[in-house]
């Protein structure tokens, strides 16, 4: 049997991490029989982070890789849609996970209401009277990390505007059905609809996270993912 090997609970989500989240859908959705395990620590995982999944003796990391190998288990996450359809639904996944991330990413770490939270819940097997000390440590090298990326650099007024046409794109391809390409939930529903979900459910309420959650199509599409997949 596959195990995921995820993050814990938090947040009102299965998992914080959307990646976690990704994996977790796309699971459910390859029809494979599956169970979890709860980490804290990643570092021992081959690329120190999570998700991945372990199937016999081999440790499989990375979302993308976990969708790889289901693949090659049988699982269609696109079937039956048209080569342009899978070429626009691969551009999906790649503004989900490597632009709206950045902004989640940032609203969790770079914003002084919400990092006490998240600060609390991701490193919670620190004893309290070191915590503070040495996650803001590790609080700086990501924050340096976002600012090299480019997300860092920018005001919440111009990540705001930086993000909003990827809302505006969502928007367009959902006012076609329930879901981005078809009528059920594909691969990409399992990418964006997790970063969607993340963003609405911060621990502390922002303009990022108000944004979606008061969007009702955007708000309305991120709970059919979590019925659909969760």
């Amino acid at each position: 049997m596959i195990t995921l090997l995820t993050y814990a609970p938090a947040f009102g989500q299965s998992s914080p991490s959307p990646f976690c989240l990704k994996a977790e859908w796309l699971l459910n959705l390859s029809s494979q029989q599956w169970q979890r395990e709860d980490l804290k620590d990643p570092r021992k995982m081959p690329h120190a982070k999570l998700p991945a999944i372990k199937v016999d003796d081999r440790i499989i990391p990375d979302s993308d890789n976990i969708r790889v190998y289901l693949e090659e288990h049988g699982a269609q996450f696109d079937k039956g849609m048209s080569d342009m359809d899978k070429a626009t639904a691969r551009a999906f996944i790649r503004m989900a996970e490597e632009h709206m991330y950045f902004h989640l990413v940032m609203d969790r770490w770079g914003n002084d209401a919400v990092w006490p939270m998240v600060r609390d819940t991701y490193f919670d097997m620190i004893p309290k009277i070191v915590r503070g000390v040495i996650t803001n440590r590790i609080r700086k090298a990501a924050l340096q990390g976002l600012h090299g990326q480019g997300t860092g650099r920018l005001s919440e007024e111009e990540r705001m505007a930086r993000i909003e046409p990827d809302f505006a794109a969502i928007s367009a391809r959902l006012w076609q059905g329930a879901y981005l390409f078809e009528d059920a939930p594909t691969a990409a529903d399992a990418s964006v609809g997790a970063v969607l979900a993340s963003i609405r459910a911060a621990p502390a309420d922002t303009a990022l996270s108000r944004r979606v959650s008061q969007d009702q199509q955007l708000s309305a599409y991120a709970d059919r993912c979590i019925a659909a997949l969760g």
